[in-house]
Parts: C-alpha cells; structure tokens; sequence
C-alpha cells in the first residue's frame, strides 16, 4: 500500500476530544467516531499551504469548492447536483438541526428508525418535535427495516419527517436501492419529507453499493434534503465542514433561514480548503482506507470467532462503527461500559445511547492502526470475562 494506516499517531494532549477526555493515561477510546489515521497528504498540504498565508479572516466560498463537491458525486456516485442546491454549514448535525427548524413546527412529529445515531434525538427534541421510533427489525446478525411499521406511523398527519441514515450508524447497513425506494414511497404517499444524513457514504465495503436516496427520481429529489460531510471519510470533524443538499427552492430558502437563525452559516478557511482538497485530489487515499477497514473488520470477525463465540457481530456493510450482541451476558448495555472501562480501561458506546433498541449492544470504532486494534480487541475480551463474574 501507497499510505501508511499502520502508523500510531500520538494524540493524546493535542485537545483531541476522543484521546483526552478521559483522566487516565491508560485509557483506549474506541468510542467517538472519528479515525486515528492522518488525513490524505493532499487535504494536509492544502492546509500547509493555507496556514503560511498567515491571516484568517472570513471566508469567502470558492466557485471551486461547489464545483469539488458536484464533481465528486457525479463521478463516485452518479448524482447530478447543481450548484443551487448546496448550503455549506458548519457540520451535519448544525444541518440536521436547521432543517428540522427549518420544515417543522413544535409539535411535529419526526420518525427515525432505531437504533440510530443518538443526536437524531437531540436535534428533534431541540426544536420542540416528538421522536417517534419505527425499531429496525434484528434477523440473523442484521437489520431489515419494518415496512409495515413505517407505513402506520408515516400515516400519523403530525408527523412530517423521516432522519433517514444512509449509511446506517449503527447498524452497519448500507441500504440497498430496493430499500430506499421502499422507503421514499411510503413518504411521499404520507406527504413526509425525508432528511438524509449521508455523512458516511463514502465508507461503504465491497460487495455493496451507497445509493443517494436523492439521487432515485426526481420526487425523491423534490422531496428530501440530503446532509453531506467529508468528514468521516477523510478525518476531518474539527474543521467543521458540511453541505444541505435540497433542489427544492422553497425548502432551501426556509433552511437558509434557519440556518442564519441558527447562526451555523459561516465556515473557516480550512474547512473549505480541506473539501476541495479531499474531493478532488484524496480518492486514491480513501480507496486504500477502505481496504483497510475491511481487513481491520474481518480481523475482528475471526477474533470474535476464536475468543468471544457467544457475541455476534453484526454484518457491517459500511462505516467503521462494529455493532456487537451482549444479550447473553443479560446486563444493561451502560453496566457493560461502565465495567469495560473501569476494568479494562476500554471505552466503547453502550448501546442505550441510540434507543431502547440499541440495549444489550456495544459499538466499537476500528478505524485505528491494527496494533491498536489488537490492544482493544484483548482488553474486551478480559474485560466481558470481568462482567460474566
């Protein structure tokens, strides 16, 4: 390989949010989602290249970087967007919560389909709306979306959204077209709109296929809005970069609106550096994380398969988040953090943080160097001996 994702990157007294909010030196975070890998040598040589000028006033967006973000979806992914359609803001859940601001009013209903993402939550309850769960359905070690459940709440008139998370965080699906239109259907026969967060399309494993719900027809088109970012894809969180992608115009003057009141409407220079950068110049580099993603996610299967039989890991089609079964140990999901860290000082996310129907799971990040990988894998294994005392 080209790039080197071996490499262990210090991070601990950079601020890094991950690494050093826990007290203890001791510590391995495998929880919050962001990589332990350098960014692609492009996106850092950009920012090189920003920081000599020396002064970081307010920025102005480039006609470049609208032009990186549609060329890059047309080209991965053969979607057509136009220039219009794309408001920057600071980050995908800022988006997610302007456009709820932005298409609801308090009261309002929003479906999600659990478990999911635990700012989904946040962000609806923040504008004053209801959560209203439609559980995925868990069969042989995946997830399947309950098609009758969405058609009966998408029926209630109160409700008028759907977070629909594609690739699914942290189930691991990449939902399939067939899927997705299934979906898109019973939206628009219940006049909802449906707000994609696609932040993690670009970490999809071979044998799968990252479809833009937008991108299916132009009703699906017109009535969504889509949530995009580099940032999962390329490690780029702190730079607070982030795109609404809506081609409807009233729908996108009313986000614009939100967005302002919001106060998310500016980004930083380096922000929008690293976008271009990333976009047009990191696809040879992403391609090489993604190969070792999966080589990471298969070495965990056969060590999970060697030292920890009776915890199933769910199938993970994208993204770097292992969704792991606890059921057998019959605790509560926070319990089983809690002893992970305590014991083992290994810190993973209980399942309780994405809905109820995320108890009796953990998620594990292994977007990391496989040596650190190891070190987490061995201390799960001693510390579930730890919880089944």
């Amino acid at each position: 390989m080209k790039y080197n994702f071996d490499e262990i990157v210090p991070r601990r007294r950079t601020n890094s949010y991950k690494w050093d909010t826990a007290q203890e030196e001791n510590v391995l975070p495998m929880w919050v989602a962001d990589m332990d890998f350098r960014t692609a040598p492009p996106v850092v040589e950009a920012l090189r290249k920003r920081v000599e000028h020396g002064i970081f006033g307010y920025t102005k967006v480039p006609s470049a970087y609208y032009e990186a973000v549609i060329n890059w979806f047309a080209r991965r992914h053969g979607w057509q967007i136009k220039k219009d359609w794309i408001t920057y803001t600071l980050g995908v859940v800022p988006a997610l919560s302007a456009v709820i601001k932005a298409l609801t009013v308090p009261g309002d209903k929003v479906l999600v389909q659990t478990p999911v993402y635990n700012c989904f939550f946040s962000s609806i309850r923040n504008n004053g709306c209801e959560v209203v769960e439609n559980p995925l359905l868990y069969i042989n070690e995946t997830y399947r979306i309950d098609f009758t459940g969405l058609e009966q709440k998408a029926a209630d008139p109160k409700v008028k959204l759907l977070l629909l998370c594609n690739p699914h965080n942290p189930a691991g699906r990449v939902w399939t077209r067939q899927e997705l239109t299934r979906i898109g259907e019973i939206c628009l026969r219940n006049d909802v709109i449906v707000v994609a967060d696609e932040i993690h399309c670009e970490l999809v494993f071979p044998g799968h296929t990252y479809t833009p719900f937008a991108s299916i027809s132009k009703e699906f088109l017109m009535h969504s809005v889509t949530c995009t970012s580099p940032s999962k894809a390329f490690n780029l969180a702190g730079l607070q970069i982030a795109n609404i992608i809506s081609a409807d115009e009233y729908m996108r003057m009313e986000i614009d609106k939100a967005i302002n009141i919001n106060e998310v409407c500016d980004v930083n220079p380096f922000g929008v550096e690293a976008l271009i950068a990333a976009y047009n110049e990191g696809e040879e580099w992403l391609e090489e994380l993604k190969h070792y993603l999966v080589v990471n996610y298969n070495y965990l299967k056969a060590y999970f398969n060697e030292y920890l039989p009776g915890f199933p890991v769910v199938m993970l089609e994208g993204t770097y988040l292992v969704w792991v079964d606890c059921s057998i140990l019959k605790r509560r999901s926070k319990e089983i953090a809690e002893t992970l860290l305590r014991e083992e000082k290994l810190w993973i996310n209980e399942g309780s943080m994405y809905g109820e129907a995320g108890e009796n799971f953990i998620r594990l990040n292994i977007a990391c160097p496989r040596q650190v990988l190891i070190d987490g894998l061995d201390r799960l294994k001693r510390g579930i001996k730890e919880t089944m005392i």
